[in-house]
């Protein structure tokens, strides 16, 4: 994906749409390529269970990792199918919100690997790229 030059009113409604996109999918992350645009944009919602709060990322950068967890992973590109994944515990990103204001998110357990997961889509890897075990349905609580 191409980095964002501009936060432009077309960035502000593309921010927009995806958060109702992934309320909508029952979602706790989605990247711009996900919705068909090519740009380095992604949001998470770090309360999905308490309120939500969407954190939304422009031009994200991993600046920083720490630890390591083995966990299950899904994604709402491809709906069904989930994997064991070994991603760093904690994360740090560097990005630019919609103000264009940097700011910098660290993100441990779940929070963590969707920011790894994000990341990567915007890079085109999909978490079945680097899935350690595919795992049946019916294993998934």
């Amino acid at each position: 994906c191409r980095p964002v030059e501009k936060i432009s009113p077309r960035i502000l409604t593309l921010l927009d749409d995806m958060k109702e996109t992934m309320r909508e999918a029952d979602g706790c992350g989605l990247a711009a390529p996900q919705v068909g645009i090519l740009r380095r944009i992604f949001i998470i919602d770090d309360k999905p269970d308490d309120g939500h709060n969407i954190v939304e990322f422009i031009n994200p950068k991993i600046i920083k990792t720490e630890g390591h967890q083995e966990e299950v992973e899904g994604c709402l590109s491809i709906p069904g199918k989930y994997g064991i994944t070994s991603r760093p515990m904690t994360v740090t990103v560097e990005a630019t919100n919609r103000k264009g204001e940097i700011f910098t998110y660290t993100g441990t357990e779940l929070f963590g690997r969707c920011l790894c997961h994000e990341s990567d889509h915007l890079d085109g890897i999909l978490y079945i790229d680097n899935a350690i075990e595919m795992l049946d349905p019916d294993e998934v609580e």
